[in-house]
């Protein structure tokens, strides 16, 4: 139920493979590519509104013309802005000459054979349009052009930093974007003069010199002398002004990208139904890009798969497959359904095993499918029922007995709707929740009053904020007899690293009602424990394995326990409704999700050092504001 959690980015990229009159004859525009790009970035809208960029790289130029462009806007229109600025390139040009494909590739901009996207959701909290990607480096040799995006949150950027000012660069920003374009950058400028160099030692000059240099360039080598020093959850993409197209996975998978190729383009995105849509393909013709493998196309439209990083433990996100991506990916779908189906032994046993006065609902459509999932469960369980009671009868039972068997059903309503969008002008605090109740409406009279349970199944539960500011406030209207709250995904109970702007314990309510709970029962010293063997792990020589010590924080205590006081921390004041919290198990994830085994939201198992370090700091900071004395006399 939280609509303010962001997953960073999603990226796509076209490369065509035949020149632009190939497309203009065969589907009547050279746009061809442009067209594309924009359905895959509106297909990927779900994983970017604070802004979006374009870049185009047009092959063949001559000197003095502008062979890189790029386009970028800010806020949940982005997408439409930008492919708006790059059409007014040609208001003043008359049809004829925008079917000239000649006069395209020599006048207009964006006509190119490369083309990159990306969608921005921020994980740092910056903003502006200095922060959109994709960025660009310049240079006059074409072949150290470079412009780069991509759906990454790297958890070492400070070690990269303090590598490069140690050799005496100094970088003018400290982000992990710039951080990484600079350095990257700086590898594609080696790989340059390495050409160079190579080809003075054949004789050749001038621009045979050039030539050489773009027909030789090994964005391999650039790759794997960059990404080794990098940490974290990635998908990098990007372009050169010679023509090269790259994009590199991490090693552990965290981070999706799916590509798909034919002998007319060369296609990637951040989720398989965008290419599938877009292009009108099987689920089967498209490829998973794997673990520390880069998809790299030449300026000669050469294809490879070429291994770039070893791969680590496979730890492809789960959190990705419950929320974020698109439901209607044939296997997400499949894996949403089964979690929601997995809670219905532990609903039915909320709610007294009484369907008849049961009824189910979802908050928000993204927990539609598991919501699904859990009809058909009861569904399932109602008919074992139904089979039971016949059978009972007799042979002799009437029609009016066997009616009432049969008439038994699965109740399901559209009970919650999404009603607006509250602004944050109102900073007073009950003026504010005030207003924040009534985010949500509800359909009244579809269940009957103190007489029916009243099931809602979201996703997931993070923060807890709009179940106690909204959801239950307005529920609470209903007068129904019991609400169960249901997550189809487990307790959240640690930050995330690698793309998903949850970095503090402090943000998930199911972390405060643990504070809660060991304050209630006098075990601070638990968190003293804690905050010293955080920092022992920090400690620790580079290379030696980190644990993470605030795993223990959750060990003397029951799901059962954390649930009933996170049920007391977010009830509203006044509110009579009694209130159950259903959480999916870990186990159950892992059934449902058997591919994708990342967990570490869930269960704090980090795949990485990096994810690893950041959790121990986490907790080390936090106990510093909390208990500032204590800290100090540690």
């Amino acid at each position: 139920m939280e609509k303010n959690i962001h997953e960073d980015c999603g990226v796509a990229m076209i490369r065509l493979l035949k020149p632009l009159e190939y497309y203009q004859e065969k589907y009547g525009t050279w746009m061809y590519a442009l067209n594309k790009l924009y359905l895959m970035m509106e297909k990927q809208h779900n994983r970017g509104q604070e802004g979006a960029g374009l870049a185009s790289v047009k092959l063949a130029s001559v000197p003095g013309n502008e062979y890189m462009f790029r386009e970028r806007a800010e806020g949940k229109n982005a997408v439409s802005e930008i492919f708006a600025n790059v059409h007014k390139h040609y208001k003043d040009f008359s049809q004829e000459q925008l079917s000239d494909v000649s006069f395209a590739k020599t006048n207009l901009p964006f006509a190119g054979e490369l083309y990159m996207g990306h969608l921005r959701y921020s994980t740092t909290g910056k903003s502006g349009l200095s922060y959109v990607h994709p960025f660009l480096r310049r240079n006059n040799w074409k072949a150290k052009n470079l412009c780069m995006c991509g759906n990454f949150n790297m958890t070492n950027i400070g070690d990269v930093f303090d590598k490069l000012t140690a050799q005496g660069q100094c970088p003018r920003i400290y982000s992990d974007t710039y951080i990484l374009l600079e350095l990257m950058g700086h590898r594609l400028d080696r790989e340059v003069e390495r050409n160079f160099v190579d080809a003075q030692k054949l004789g050749l000059e001038n621009r045979a010199i050039t030539n050489y240099i773009e027909e030789n360039v090994q964005m391999s080598n650039v790759l794997k002398t960059t990404m080794q020093y990098f940490d974290g959850g990635y998908v990098i993409c990007g372009l050169t002004g010679s023509g090269e197209m790259f994009s590199i996975r991490d090693p552990w998978a965290i981070r999706p990208a799916f590509y798909y190729k034919n002998d007319e383009i060369v296609v990637l995105a951040s989720e398989r139904p965008v290419l599938q849509t877009t292009f009108d393909l099987e689920c089967d013709d498209i490829q998973e890009l794997k673990p520390g493998q880069a998809l790299i196309v030449n300026k000669r439209g050469e294809f490879s798969l070429q291994q770039i990083l070893e791969p680590k433990t496979y730890s492809a996100c789960s959190f990705e497959r419950i929320y974020f991506s698109r439901g209607s990916d044939r296997d997400i779908y499949k894996e949403r359904e089964t979690l929601g189906r997995q809670l219905t032994e532990p609903v039915l046993k909320a709610v007294g095993y009484d369907t008849k006065h049961t009824v189910l609902s979802y908050i928000p459509n993204t927990a539609e499918v598991a919501f699904y999932g859990l009809v058909h469960g009861f569904k399932e369980w109602i008919d074992k029922k139904k089979v039971e009671q016949i059978a009972a009868l007799g042979p002799n039972a009437s029609a009016e007995e066997v009616y009432r068997v049969i008439h038994q059903d699965v109740r399901s309503e559209k009970v919650a709707w999404k009603d607006i969008k509250l602004r944050t002008f109102i900073t007073e605090g009950n003026s504010r929740n005030d207003l924040a109740s009534h985010v949500y409406d509800v359909t009244y009279e579809c269940i009957k009053p103190y007489e029916d349970n009243l099931v809602i199944i979201d996703d997931s539960i993070v923060r807890g904020t709009t179940l106690r500011e909204s959801i239950l406030r307005i529920l609470d209207r209903l007068h129904p007899k019991k609400i169960v709250v249901v997550s189809s995904a487990p307790q959240i109970r640690f930050p995330d690293y690698y793309g998903i702007d949850m970095s503090s314990p402090e943000e998930f309510c199911v972390f405060r009602a643990v504070i809660e709970l060991i304050r209630e029962r006098g075990m601070e010293s638990l968190l003293h424990e804690i905050y010293a063997n955080c920092k022992k792990e920090l400690e620790k020589s580079k290379g030696e394995p980190v644990f993470n010590a605030v795993r223990a924080i959750y060990k003397p205590f029951t799901v059962e326990e954390i649930n009933r006081k996170i049920i007391d921390m977010l009830r509203p004041e006044g509110m009579k409704t009694p209130v159950e919290l259903v959480f999916q198990s870990v186990e159950g994830l892992h059934n449902a999700i058997p591919n994708h085994p990342g967990d570490w939201y869930f269960t704090g198992n980090y795949p990485t050092p990096g994810g690893m370090r950041l959790v121990n700091e986490a907790f080390i900071k936090y106990y510093e504001r909390e208990y500032p004395h204590a800290a100090e006399a540690e």
